[in-house]
């Protein structure tokens, strides 16, 4: 079996979780020796299209003419697409419209989370739709306590310096203007936002936020993953205060580091990041710095051994095989 990757636009997404998701695959499926290629004109048994832009769209098409197998990866939905950019909101309907009519040109469809698997049917898709993570390289996340000290060297941060980490593009969705909002509620802590897009693209929220200048505030921009890595080695406590996921994963990259994390209570996150048990959540602001205070202070227990059980669970030969099993099911149907 041969699989031929397709990812539109790879160099332009490489900066975004997509980009991250999508270099995981491959790993996975050299973990598991499933041959792939991303050469269009190359042979291959089956094609996993992992974007949904108008050449994605139009390989699809060729392709079923062809007779191919297609299996088509639902990174997106409209309601992770809604709040992120200027008019993304305005246009939210018709991005739907046009997710289902690419979504559907799959002989079957993966997506990350159970609860992206039900907005998904709830789109009314009758697709076969598999839930497997995006994953992480447990190899490239883990625990490293030179690597937390590397980070707080490159960044001039002190010893004992109270460090809160945040990750994601300059988009309202990610929560970004409430961490800065959290920044200033916590000067006696420091803080730290990794992640970039243009902020021309940017809601008028998120640009005043991110043009916002604070002493404990940093807005370190885009980086590659050794620094993410060393970043959460090195901080106290990592936050997603993310509004909306179709799985969110920097969590689980915080989880094979084993760093304490605060994430936003919300649908995505319910059936496998459990409150008080693997992480820690909040509904608000206030939450979110009283949790953040309490586990620096050790007045909540540690729950980064249970949290390491997430990336466990994720690794690449597990998601290797995942992705094996559903190209073989897809094989074997019949046109």
């Amino acid at each position: 079996m041969k699989v031929l990757l397709y990812t539109e636009n790879e160099k332009f997404l490489s900066k975004s979780g997509l980009g991250k998701a999508i270099r995981h695959q491959m790993k996975a499926l050299d973990w598991v020796n499933i041959e792939y290629t991303t050469d269009v004109s190359d042979n291959y048994d089956i094609a996993h299209i992992n974007f949904y832009g108008l050449k994605s769209y139009l390989l699809a098409k060729k392709l079923k003419k062809q007779g191919k197998k297609i299996v088509y990866h639902a990174h997106s939905t409209e309601e992770d697409f809604r709040n992120s950019f200027i008019f993304s909101n305005q246009v939210s309907k018709i991005f739907k419209k046009w997710l289902i009519k690419c979504y559907t040109l799959g002989d079957a469809i993966i997506t990350p989370t159970e609860y992206s698997k039900k907005l998904l049917e709830g789109y009314g898709i009758n697709k076969d739709i598999y839930v497997v993570s995006n994953g992480v390289a447990i190899t490239d996340f883990e625990e490293d306590e030179k690597s937390g000290e590397d980070f707080r060297r490159k960044y001039n941060y002190k010893k004992d310096d109270k460090i809160v980490v945040g990750i994601g593009l300059y988009i309202e969705r990610k929560g970004i203007v409430d961490f800065v909002e959290l920044a200033k509620k916590m000067p006696d802590y420091k803080f730290i936002w990794f992640g970039y897009s243009p902020l021309i693209f940017s809601r008028s929220k998120v640009r005043k936020a991110v043009n916002t200048k604070l002493e404990n505030l940093i807005f370190a921009g885009y980086v590659e993953p050794k620094i993410i890595k060393q970043a959460l080695n090195g901080c106290n406590v990592y936050v997603a205060m993310t509004y909306e996921e179709t799985e969110g994963i920097t969590i689980i990259e915080a989880a094979g580091c084993k760093t304490d994390m605060v994430v936003r209570d919300i649908p995505v996150f319910e059936d496998w990041l459990i409150d008080s048990e693997n992480v820690y959540k909040a509904k608000d602001i206030d939450q979110f710095e009283c949790k953040i205070r309490k586990i620096v202070n050790n007045e909540l227990p540690s729950l980064k051994d249970e949290a390491y059980k997430i990336a466990e669970e994720r690794k690449s030969n597990i998601i290797g095989e995942k992705l094996g099993q559903v190209y073989t099911k897809v094989l074997k149907e019949k046109v």
